[in-house]
């Protein structure tokens, strides 16, 4: 739900996962057919899931970070992981790689770069985001939802975030 402002969007766990099934089917009707799903974690972690499940493809991940500084709010500099975790050796082939939103567009550009220059066996490369926002100075191959006021996306999963060991602990003790 956007609030009235535009300045924030909260989404649901049912709209979260309609949205990545919505992903599938755009992805799907293209057409296009690849080998391996690289996921980059965090963001990229839940729909690329979804995404090899429905698919029945391999699942790769590749760490990447630039939201540390004010509960995950402020972008800094970007760390890209130099490996990627693969089940089948070396990533090769055709590669969807999968985020959940083209923000500013960094991320994805320069994790692209980094594919391109460092990984001669990827031969077709494609990205798939759920959101992209009108800021982001990359455009994704798939996307599912255009947000034109580049709102704060509130992901269902936020919550977890501030939650520590100890807040458990309190929920469930008897």
């Amino acid at each position: 739900m956007l609030t009235e402002d535009g300045r924030h969007l909260y989404v649901s766990y049912d709209e979260y996962h309609n949205l990545i099934e919505k992903l599938a089917i755009k992805i799907h009707q293209s057409g296009w057919q690849f080998d391996t799903i690289l996921c980059l974690a965090r963001g990229g972690m839940r729909p690329g899931d979804i995404l090899s499940r429905i698919f029945d493809r391999p699942l790769a991940i590749m760490s990447t970070s630039s939201y540390r500084s004010d509960a995950g709010k402020v972008q800094g500099v970007l760390d890209i992981a130099r490996f990627i975790t693969t089940p089948k050796g070396e990533i090769a082939g055709k590669v969807l790689l999968v985020d959940d939103l083209a923000d500013s567009g960094h991320t994805l550009r320069a994790v692209i770069g980094q594919l391109k220059n460092n990984y001669p066996p990827i031969t077709e490369l494609r990205s798939a985001v759920i959101w992209t926002k009108a800021m982001s100075t990359f455009t994704p191959d798939y996307s599912v939802d255009f947000l034109p006021t580049n709102p704060w996306i509130h992901q269902p999963f936020e919550g977890y975030d501030t939650l520590r060991p100890e807040h458990l602990i309190m929920k469930w003790s008897v």
